[in-house]
């Protein structure tokens, strides 16, 4: 039974018998013996050994053994065990008290170390600076200020505020949590303060991460008039304030005193701090400088590198340098790879992106939720969202990004109800959204316009306060008119006290889509009695308004409105006044405007065709595609889309035809249901009756709808009803709540003399309590024509 437990000791006899107190005469004591054994012991199993063996041998009452041995049990998450010795040895030395909490400390048990803190106090032992000093800064990792703050005044109670080291935690503490003044009053309080101190409240201020950095050189300037001369954690500081503040000049002048006093000549913080603070002031060249000049490149400079490239919105120079330094056999860290993947994200690199997580896979690194965030992202943004979905099910410990990454991806790939059950699947799992999360699920129910479950989340917010927020209470307003209710948006927009101009046009336009384009004009109106000042968006929301009223006069008045203010460089209102133009009957004024437009891009070229289009101009509209082709301009779906257009208003079927064949084989652009529903159009004006219907049938059900209403419209002017009678079934079962489809079908029959058909038809839609848009007339619209006053 000896020899069983002295294994772990026979096991340290080699190393052991090179220590002695002094000559050789006087070896080591068998408790020296265990300590290092102790100190040295790298599995449970030994340990629990050594546990035993300490018993037999009669020591399991020494104090630093036993407190080893609590280190030692909390260093492998053992508390249980840790706990039973810690009551076997309790007394009054504050010598050991002070050595478990630092163990336990450094094992990163934080609360063990409050709740034996607790212990200690219930004893009445005077308490000194190591034992406040240890609990405030597991208060700073743990998170818990109000403990902090209690310790705070036991700390005044035995006079020790004044302690510099206590009162740097302190320091820490508030600053940690934004409390800059109740951080200051402690700084105030310390006399007299060293270099430690001054670092402190510096290191504080920077912390923040607002505005309240600039305190760091007020403090680092009375530093100075002490005379204290600042170190390198000063100056890593500083450079961090600097970084946050976007301070070029001080931190150049911070980077010349660290040269000239040769702090920090070759350590890799202070590096790689001086490349962060140069990346974020926007001189990417310093940082290169910096890196380049470093002989031994490790991980930490890396990382900072292909971080501040990404940070500035260059992708592809964060994951170039990415693979020079795999090439250089840096091993890289999570971090390295998880920047690794955001790059491939924000690039769309697939196959980039999945090698990175093969080598995750291979070299069998544990990812953590911020990697795991990184790779969904990435997936999501490369159109893979059942790989997304997969890394996402198998994550248990979730926090709010990461289902916000994961809501993101399912909107972008237009799986928007797949983002409203991730929302519910987060609040079932009581973790708390943030503004992230709630624009994500109404941006996902405004796609899906569903009302009922768009209020219960407004609900929701009101409850949560989150209604306070501007750009909340902006996707609100959008949400409801998407979802046709415009006088929810009203109230919405009517209750909101700080609005910004997002707030003003998403109100506006949400008028527009309902047809009510004169309140629109009107809030464009109230924006300039409150002396909001419009943009762009604005100007085009309001020349969409005179489109849909036929304002000619008031779009001319926004035309030198352009001239007057520099807009006239302003392409997308530009691109609306051509389309107003077009809409109003002038086309050579819309030719002009683009013909003389300084700058062009594929939607100026898309709003000229589709204006030469509207006007049964398919000639020119063709000729102005073959000179964007000459241009060298991409042309997109919403090109394709005019030119079919066109070509369907101008009976030119063989053009159609070729456009169409263009648009899938030169320039490999997925049809459309706006697409399909264009060529059936064509063909069933020519009176191809059989092709076009020929050509819904190999549709999607889902891009159908549209198609079927052209066709059935044609089957009606070619009096074609044994045909219309069976795609008026078929759109019927594919929008049952489309009130202008159950119109259309009614037509077909009362035209083929079957009124009781029709008038059953009829009854239907008001039994389903549907509504058809009414149209409007522009004749007596004058009145509105007041003049907008656009100064």
């Amino acid at each position: 039974m000896n020899s069983f437990f002295s294994l772990p000791i026979k096991s340290c006899r080699r190393r052991l018998c090179t220590f002695s107190r002094g000559p050789l005469s006087h070896p080591i004591s068998i408790s020296e013996k265990f300590a290092f054994c102790l100190e040295n012991c790298s599995d449970i199993f030994s340990l629990k050994k050594l546990h035993a063996s300490i018993f037999v041998h009669g020591l399991g009452d020494i104090s630093f053994l036993c407190s080893k041995l609590i280190t030692c049990y909390a260093k492998f998450d053992l508390l249980a065990e840790s706990r039973w010795v810690f009551n076997r040895i309790i007394n009054n030395s504050l010598s050991l008290w002070n050595s478990v909490l630092v163990g336990y400390f450094r094992a990163g048990h934080y609360k063990e170390v409050q709740w034996r803190y607790l212990n200690l106090r219930q004893r009445s032992i005077c308490l000194d600076s190591s034992v406040i000093m240890i609990c405030l800064k597991s208060c700073v990792e743990f998170g818990c200020l109000n403990f902090g703050r209690g310790v705070h005044v036991d700390a005044f109670k035995f006079g020790l505020n004044a302690n510099s080291f206590v009162g740097s935690s302190l320091i820490l503490l508030y600053a940690k949590y934004g409390d800059v003044d109740d951080a200051y009053k402690v700084f105030d309080e310390i006399t007299p303060k060293d270099v430690v101190v001054y670092t402190s409240m510096i290191t504080g201020y920077a912390k923040i991460g607002d505005h309240r950095a600039y305190g760091a050189f007020w403090v680092a300037g009375n530093m100075q008039q002490e005379k204290l001369d600042p170190n390198r954690v000063t100056l890593v500081s500083l450079l961090q304030a600097a970084a946050q503040l976007e301070l070029l000049h001080e931190g150049l002048s911070i980077h010349g005193y660290a040269i000239r006093r040769g702090i920090g000549c070759s350590d890799e913080v202070l590096e790689t701090t001086l490349m962060d603070m140069y990346i974020k002031c926007g001189a990417p060249r310093n940082a290169a400088c910096i890196f380049g000049k470093i002989k031994i490149r490790k991980i930490g400079s890396w990382n900072a590198m292909i971080a501040g490239y990404h940070k500035m919105g260059q992708p592809l120079e964060a994951l170039n340098l990415f693979y020079f330094m795999v090439q250089e056999n840096i091993l890289p860290d999570l971090i390295a790879l998880a920047n690794g993947i955001l790059c491939c994200a924000d690039l769309a690199y697939l196959r980039e992106g999945k090698s990175i997580h093969c080598f995750i896979i291979r070299t069998g690194f544990h990812l953590d939720l911020v990697a795991m965030t990184a790779l969904i992202d990435m997936y999501s943004k490369c159109n893979c969202l059942i790989q997304a979905s997969k890394l996402f099910n198998r994550i248990e410990a979730r926090d709010v990004i990461l289902c916000n990454v994961m809501m993101a991806g399912c909107l972008y790939n237009e799986f928007a109800s797949e983002a409203v059950k991730t929302f519910t699947e987060m609040v079932r799992k009581c973790i708390k959204p943030n503004i992230g999360s709630i624009l994500n699920v109404l941006g996902a129910l405004s796609n899906l316009k569903d009302k009922k479950q768009g209020r219960c989340v407004h609900g929701y917010v009101l409850r949560q306060g989150f209604h306070l927020n501007v750009e909340v209470a902006n996707q609100i307003i959008h949400m409801y008119a998407n979802c046709g209710c415009i006088s929810y948006a009203r109230q919405v927009f009517n209750q909101l006290r700080n609005r910004d101009l997002v707030s003003w046009t998403s109100m506006m336009r949400g008028y527009i889509q309902h047809g009510q384009a004169n309140e629109s004009i009107d809030l464009f109106r109230l924006i300039q009695r409150e002396k909001v000042e419009h943009d762009s968006v604005a100007l085009t929301i309001l020349l969409q308004a005179f489109c849909q009223l036929g304002h000619l006069s008031l779009a001319k008045e926004v035309h030198c409105h352009l001239y007057r203010a520099f807009f006239k460089r302003d392409i997308p209102v530009i691109n609306s006044l051509i389309t107003t133009y077009a809409k109003c009957g002038k086309l050579n004024m819309a030719r002009n405007l683009f013909e003389n437009a300084t700058k062009k891009c594929t939607t100026s070229w898309n709003a000229m065709i589709a204006a030469y289009g509207m006007h049964g101009d398919c000639v020119n509209a063709l000729k102005l595609f073959a000179h964007m082709k000459e241009e060298n301009i991409e042309p997109d779906e919403v090109t394709f889309t005019s030119l079919l257009a066109a070509c369907s208003r101008s009976g030119l079927v063989e053009d159609g035809l070729h456009t169409f064949r263009s648009m899938t084989e030169e320039y490999s652009i997925k049809p459309c249901e706006e697409h399909f529903s264009c060529l059936v159009d064509l063909l069933s004006r020519a009176g191809k009756l059989e092709e076009a219907y020929n050509l819904v049938k190999f549709l999607p059900s889902r891009q159908r709808a549209q198609a079927l209403g052209a066709l059935l419209a044609a089957c009606r002017v070619h009096r074609n009803t044994e045909m219309g009678e069976m795609i008026g079934k078929n759109l019927l079962d594919l929008e049952p709540e489309n009130a202008s489809a159950y119109i259309l079908v009614s037509n077909l029959y009362a035209d083929g003399g079957k009124w009781d058909v029709a008038a059953k038809i009829r009854s239907m839609t008001k039994e389903k309590g549907l509504r058809r848009t009414h149209g409007y007339s522009l004749i007596e619209l004058n009145e509105h024509e007041k003049g907008v006053n656009i100064s």
